[in-house]
């Protein structure tokens, strides 16, 4: 098991934001990348669908976080209507690098300078326990949908 002190330190300022908010999560070193849902599925043994992707998106240019369940492809315009704005677009690297910390692959759903406008797709609210990423690209963490929700005052939308 990994202790703090040997964690990245992006997943340190994560792990920090989990204790302040009373949720017992470790999050976890894997050997290689995960940064799609598959590769993570497959790391940790799980579903596709228990994975909370991480997706920095514009809304009508300001940054967005969407927690979507790995199991399928958002779709922006139906996103943009959950989200009531004009246009949404995929966040170019500099721009989630700059809201969040963190990088492409490894965005996790706390952790950043600022906290984040935050939706969580309604279907993850299937799965016991969803795993997020823990501010790199090489760690994650479990953690309930009520867990999910509460860290990121997420709001349940419709993605797909």
């Amino acid at each position: 098991m990994t202790t703090a002190e040997e964690l990245p330190a992006r997943s340190r300022i994560v792990q920090e934001h989990l204790a302040a908010a009373g949720i017992d999560s470790i999050i976890r070193v894997l050997p290689d990348s995960a940064r799609t849902a598959a590769l993570a599925a497959s790391a940790i043994g799980c579903e596709v669908g228990a994975i909370a992707n991480s997706l920095v998106l514009t809304a009508d240019g300001e940054p967005i976080l969407v927690m979507t369940s790995g199991a399928h492809r958002v779709d922006l315009t139906a996103l943009a209507q959950s989200v009531g704005a004009d246009a949404v677009a995929m966040a170019s690297p500099a721009v989630v690098r700059e809201a969040t910390g963190q990088a492409i692959g490894g965005v996790a759903p706390v952790g950043h300078p600022a906290p984040l406008r935050t939706y969580l797709d309604e279907a993850l609210r299937d799965y016991d326990e969803v795993w997020t990423a823990g501010g790199t690209p090489h760690t994650v963490m479990p953690l309930t949908f009520a867990q999910l929700s509460s860290l990121t005052g997420g709001e349940v939308i419709r993605v797909a």
